[in-house]
């Protein structure tokens, strides 16, 4: 287990009103960290509709989910916040008042004074292929997510997919995998031109392999796999040798450890209060799709408003005492000073 990392506040969650929290809490000298369960920001909409128009951002007549995010994330960078990726907080526990610790799968360990509750609908998990027999090699040689690119090295890849995910770890990998094979059921891909592009150079170089078909089956012992089977889309069986099968058939929601941390729960969500989007446990926030209130409108510039007021509460629980001065943007020169804009 990793030594404790100690912060002002752990969001958990880095889509759009997780990465707006950043921008408020900085604001107010509060330190973040963030966590997520996927291998990058942006939640909901960088990761199932990166590319989709979104057309209700304040000043913003249409925007991408790609673009927000990296707008977002630019406006949040003069706070140096820490993000943690392909971590889920599997622990949340309450040592008392302004004082939270905080337990990854990945073992990572945090004490944070308040912690953000902005997961969305809840945490992204991986759907998992039909596969017979796929549980006993999880962990040892198939893999969902990837955290550290090195445990693949010299190893026998096959990628089964055809997103963003797939063709992105297709070509990251290729250069340090023993061997990569690219499995996908058709030579049409969703994933971005320019990594499906990449990918084709990389075939036509002869540094990888790319198969259309299905898996059919698994062979290997003690959770080791040794190769996998494939019905062709000719029909034709065969094998394709690997020892590292990474499934990458997309993403579905589900609530996580979040129903187990006592937050009064109701229906899947978390109610707060409307002053400052607090949960039934004094410390912890919920903002975005993942909390409820009368009158409650899941949109993201909703999110964005209940970023702004629990930053508010967030810094006398922080700051026990000190007089909170609300400050504008446009004509606060320490607020600019910290934005690095004069």
């Amino acid at each position: 287990m990793s030594d404790e990392i100690k912060t002002d506040a752990v969001i958990i969650g880095a889509g759009p009103c997780g990465l707006f929290a950043i921008f408020e809490l900085g604001l107010l000298d509060i330190k973040c960290h963030v966590i997520d369960i996927l291998d990058r920001a942006g939640g909901q909409c960088a990761e199932l509709y990166p590319e989709k128009p979104i057309y209700d951002i304040p000043a913003l007549p249409i925007v991408t989910g790609a673009e927000l995010t990296g707008r977002l994330m630019e406006q949040a960078k003069p706070f140096h916040p820490q993000y943690h990726f392909n971590q889920m907080v599997t622990e949340l526990v309450k040592h008392g008042d302004n004082d939270f610790e905080l337990k990854t799968d990945g073992g990572l360990v945090f004490r944070s004074k308040i912690v953000v509750i902005a997961a969305g609908g809840g945490s992204f998990q991986p759907k998992k292929p039909p596969i017979p027999g796929i549980d006993a090699y999880e962990g040892t040689s198939v893999f969902y997510s990837i955290k550290k690119m090195e445990a693949f090295r010299g190893r026998d890849i096959l990628i089964v997919g055809g997103g963003d995910s797939a063709l992105d770890w297709v070509n990251n990998l290729t250069p340090i995998a023993g061997s990569m094979t690219l499995l996908h059921r058709r030579d049409e891909f969703r994933a971005a031109p320019d990594s499906v592009n990449k990918m084709r150079e990389l075939v036509a170089q002869g540094k990888m392999q790319l198969k259309l078909g299905q898996v059919t089956g698994l062979t290997g012992e003690g959770g080791n796999l040794q190769s996998v089977q494939v019905k062709g889309n000719d029909g034709a069986a065969y094998e394709i040798k690997a020892n590292t099968l990474l499934p990458f058939f997309g993403l579905t929601m589900k609530l996580g450890p979040v129903a187990n941390w006592g937050l009064n729960l109701d229906q899947n969500v978390i109610p707060v209060d409307t002053e400052k989007f607090e949960t039934s446990t004094p410390g912890i926030f919920a903002i975005g799709d993942i909390n409820h209130y009368p009158g409650k409108l899941k949109l993201i510039l909703s999110g964005f408003h209940e970023a702004a007021l629990l930053a508010q509460q967030a810094f006398r629980y922080i700051n026990p005492g000190e007089r909170l001065l609300f400050q504008y943007t446009t004509s606060s020169s320490s607020l600019q000073k910290k934005l690095g804009v004069n």
